[in-house]
């Protein structure tokens, strides 16, 4: 199953599931089923949450190389390296 990064971008954007349901036009529990590891969002919702969130169809799946990621927690930037 591919895991859906929608989350963790509305988490960067500062922007609420709630307000993100409403911009897209669906409610919050429909939003959440689409996204979740369980739903199956057809291309055209994806797309539509891509455009939505101003980001490329392919961010909405994969992490972008960086040595910077976000905590899982609260959202904010944390530089990681390998020493």
């Amino acid at each position: 199953m591919i895991k859906l990064r929608v989350k963790e971008i509305l988490r960067e954007k500062g922007v609420t599931q709630k307000e993100f349901a409403f911009q897209l036009g669906m409610t919050e529990v429909g939003l959440s089923k689409s996204i979740n590891e369980n739903g199956n969002p057809d291309f055209k919702r994806l797309n539509e949450i891509a455009n939505a969130l101003n980001i490329s169809f392919m961010e909405l799946f994969e992490q972008p190389s960086t040595d910077i990621i976000n905590c899982p927690y609260c959202g904010n930037k944390i530089k990681v390296s390998k020493e």
